[in-house]
């Protein structure tokens, strides 16, 4: 996950609310049952492989791997390999796993995350370890964990509308705290790399759901400051879709800051409208984050069920 940027609390509080136009939804649709076992167990696979910074052995495999499953899953797959350039000039060779159910479908709904894992420690209460790579079992692994699972469950279960799933790469690659010279473009080298070369030449979708920082115990994900700006409707339904299944606890019905995401890249690059459910407050993020802590310790299935069914909900009521 990258860095974030916060709103003034009064600000958001004094600010005058306009309507936000409602998304029509299916009332008669079956939705399969989110698995949190498995969700969980896709995590534990990707941090058994070791973190998956690039250039490394542990992401060329868990790369294949993440191909093998979308593959496995009936998704018509496609890994987009490039070489980017990080913060320090260093060349990274990267791949962006992408997998499509109904491609010929022209409603769409992109669904993604990032798979790699931050090389640094940076935020590590031990600055010895500030230059260790980290497991990213929750930054990084879980979401792409909820999206194994959703894509599992469209391989048993027809839905009615597009969907592509996108695993980003080279996310968290970002300039590190111990280096003076910051770099805002960074971050989200693999979604910046992909709005200007999609897979299929202009790309569209109606809207797309990130997912980041997805499987901690007592999660809170708020109403992210980019994703409603550009994408409040669909804020809006997921939100409410939450609710209605008894997340509230989970999605919190108020406005949170701005984050410096891949969602970012893909509303500018593609106009696609995009929202990001994250887990970070008005205080920052979870204190594992950017830690040696984010292991597999941090992971909830509790969590992962309650993003991964309200996900679930709206793609198949869409």
């Amino acid at each position: 996950m990258a860095s974030i940027w916060l709103l003034s609390c009064c600000g958001q509080k004094n600010a005058t609310k306009e309507p936000v136009q409602s998304v029509e939804v299916k009332s008669d649709v079956s939705v399969p049952v989110f698995n949190a076992d498995s969700a969980y167990s896709f995590v534990a696979e990707q941090v058994a492989f070791g973190p998956r910074v690039p250039n490394t052995a542990p992401h060329k495999e868990c790369a294949n791997y993440l191909i093998r499953k979308l593959e496995e899953y009936g998704a018509q797959t496609f890994g987009q390999e490039a070489v980017v350039t990080a913060y320090n000039k260093t060349p990274l060779n990267i791949i962006n796993v992408i997998g499509s159910y109904n491609p010929d479908n022209k409603r769409r709904i992109l669904l993604f995350a990032h798979w790699d894992t931050r090389p640094y420690a940076d935020h590590d209460p031990d600055e010895a370890n500030h230059h260790k790579a980290i497991d990213g079992a929750d930054d990084g692994g879980s979401g792409v964990g909820v999206l194994l699972e959703i894509a599992r469950l469209i391989h048993e279960n027809q839905i009615d509308i597009g969907i592509d799933i996108i695993f980003f790469d080279a996310e968290d690659y970002g300039t590190p705290e111990f280096v003076k010279d910051y770099s805002p473009d960074s971050w989200c080298l693999g979604s910046q790399f992909w709005a200007k070369n999609p897979h299929i030449p202009d790309y569209k979708a109606n809207f797309g759901i990130l997912l980041d920082m997805v499987g901690a115990k007592d999660a809170t994900f708020y109403k992210e400051y980019t994703s409603v700006k550009y994408a409040s409707q669909y804020v809006e339904l997921v939100w409410n879709t939450a609710r209605n299944l008894g997340y509230g606890k989970y999605f919190i019905n108020a406005r949170g800051g701005g984050v410096v995401d891949d969602h970012e890249y893909v509303i500018k690059g593609r106009k696609i409208p995009c929202l990001d459910i994250i887990n970070y407050n008005l205080d920052g993020f979870g204190a594992h984050w950017h830690t040696l802590n984010d292991n597999m310790d941090v992971i909830d299935k509790e969590t992962l069920k309650a993003v991964g069914q309200t996900v679930l909900d709206v793609i198949y009521k869409y």
